[in-house]
């Protein structure tokens, strides 16, 4: 999946600005009054976040543009239905990945997370996107843990049943098979 020297070719920068337009114009209320050609010139000829936002569309995570927050900055965030499939079985992070005895976990959502150049999705940009529709009906997605959780040896997950956002813990080495992480990008 990663390339080593974070770099695009024409050709491969070309598709994933193709796929990103068009799933922007499928999806215009994730960022309503934004234009397209706003966001090309934000982010053509960067190549580390071209890069980022391949790698998004390689691991599953569908990335498209969020108007975020209270001022409604712009980010590319991971809009899949579930979570990314490429990016599941994953414990939270470095600590509790080397913490685990056996069975370890091919890798970590933080360790993961960093080499693609994203930040972990929050709470709040979880329960962000899911006004936009509902996400993890049948996965979950760990999130950017606060640090008074990640002390005590847990980590934070959301998914969405009965109709609603539910954000949980679990120990930070545990990992699932549907359980993975939602990356976000800010352009």
């Amino acid at each position: 999946m990663a390339n080593n020297k974070k770099e695009l070719t024409t050709a491969q920068q070309e598709e994933i600005l193709s796929v990103l337009k068009t799933r922007f114009e499928k999806n215009m209320d994730r960022h309503k009054g934004l234009n397209w050609n706003d966001v090309e010139k934000k982010i053509t000829g960067k190549p580390s976040i071209l890069w980022t936002l391949n790698e998004m569309e390689l691991t599953g995570g569908e990335p498209d543009v969020v108007l975020s927050g209270s001022s409604k900055e712009i980010y590319f965030f991971d809009c899949s239905k579930e979570s990314p499939k490429d990016r599941r079985s994953l414990c939270y992070d470095r600590k509790a990945l080397d913490s685990r005895k056996e069975h370890k976990p091919r890798d970590s959502a933080k360790d993961m997370a960093e080499a693609m150049g994203v930040e972990m999705m929050t709470e709040a940009q979880y329960r962000e996107l899911n006004e936009f529709g509902p996400v993890d009906t049948k996965t979950s997605s760990w999130l950017e843990t606060p640090d008074v959780i990640r002390k005590l040896g847990g980590a934070i997950f959301g998914d969405y049943r009965y109709g609603m956002v539910f954000i949980y813990h679990n120990g930070a080495d545990s990992y699932y098979g549907a359980r993975g992480f939602r990356g976000t990008l800010k352009v």
